[in-house]
């Protein structure tokens, strides 16, 4: 079927950019694409078991013997540090050398553990980045971030490490359940609301279409998602100020998502993010547009919450903002929204510091009774 070839310009990279390659009904015919363009190096892939029961592992490979790890338990209870312990020492027993091409076939756990591999493997190998999740065609996927968690914050550990490529095969997400499917549209709003208006109208009038997982429209969210995300991250590979934008929602979301031991899904929990983010606005004068309730609605059509989980606490949620990645001081930065389609900058500045008390209040506000 025809594809849809974007490619990322990241000016800290040797080669200067790679393709993200978008299309639907292509996983079994891209091996052999793929032996050609590295046709020197020898592949290693990552994967989980949720793939494995799918068949997506087989759709790809097809009955070659490729040495591989299979992530078990799949999801985001096995990102951290001993998993990637295990698929680098997976690696060494299979002899791989500097030569080596791994490829991460699976969601946003799988992409950021792959990579990450890839990046202290033999001080760096290239990898290739399948996606076959909402999250992950959408955001995770592009940009580079590799990371792992800490047993007290996400993400605590990680890298930028760009792919060599990202190959979207959005029929591999007729495999998602509801709860997997609806989750990842997250950052699809999440992209609409700070960088494209139009964009989130084509949401709004779509939304059926999108819950019903037509081809087409599947498609034109791929495209779309990757053509914001690149842009953002062409202009800022390392996320030294612009990339930023790319966090709105995520700083309560990642709080919110730790204190609730993962039983949110990363999507779920930064639509909660996102609400919060839009109640700050409120609070510091940033509104004047109904965006905060066409977000709120619009999540709402996806199923996602927009409220705080009870048994979450105030003071836990407080404790993981001081040991977010990205504070200074003990204190992070938020991602704000000057209106909708347009994020906020004062003084060049993509994130800005919010008084403790106004986060609180919003907190307060935001917990479920």
């Amino acid at each position: 079927m025809a594809q849809q070839v974007l490619n990322v310009t990241v000016p800290a990279m040797a080669e200067g950019s790679y393709p993200i390659v978008i299309g639907s009904d292509f996983l079994q015919s891209l091996w052999p694409e793929i032996e050609r363009q590295w046709p020197q190096r020898r592949a290693f892939v990552v994967t989980d078991a949720n793939l494995v029961r799918a068949g997506l592992l087989d759709r790809l490979l097809a009955g070659t013997d490729v040495p591989r790890y299979v992530i078990d338990p799949p999801g985001e209870v096995s990102k951290h540090i001993h998993t990637a312990s295990a698929i680098v020492e997976a690696m060494e027993r299979a002899f791989l050398g500097r030569d080596t091409l791994l490829v991460a076939l699976g969601g946003g756990t799988v992409g950021d553990m792959g990579g990450f591999a890839a990046a202290i493997y033999k001080r760096g190998v290239p990898v290739v980045q399948i996606p076959t999740t909402t999250v992950a065609q959408a955001d995770s996927s592009i940009g580079g971030k590799t990371g792992v968690d800490s047993t007290l914050s996400k993400n605590a550990y990680g890298c930028f490490w760009h792919p060599a490529a990202v190959y979207i095969d959005t029929e591999t997400l007729r495999t998602l359940d509801e709860r997997q499917y609806c989750a990842g549209l997250v950052e699809s709003v999440k992209h609409a609301a700070i960088a494209d208006a139009a964009f989130f109208g084509y949401l709004e009038d779509h939304i059926d279409a999108i819950l019903a997982r037509d081809t087409d429209v599947l498609e034109h969210l791929a495209y779309e998602n990757c053509r914001i995300k690149a842009a953002v991250v062409a202009e800022d590979p390392t996320e030294k100020n612009k990339r930023r934008i790319l966090n709105y929602g995520h700083t309560l979301g990642h709080a919110v998502e730790s204190a609730s031991g993962f039983a949110l899904l990363h999507g779920q929990a930064v639509a909660i993010g996102m609400i919060a983010a839009g109640h700050l606005e409120q609070a510091m004068g940033l509104v004047g547009d109904d965006r905060l309730e066409r977000i709120c609605r619009l999540l709402e059509k996806l199923g996602q919450p927009t409220r705080i989980p009870p048994g979450i606490s105030k003071a836990t949620l407080i404790d993981l903002l001081k040991r977010d990645k990205k504070a200074v001081r003990q204190w992070p930065r938020f991602v704000l929204l000057e209106q909708l389609g347009r994020t906020w900058c004062k003084d060049n500045q993509w994130a800005h510091e919010v008084r403790p008390d106004l986060v609180e209040a919003v907190i307060d506000r935001m917990t479920a009774s």
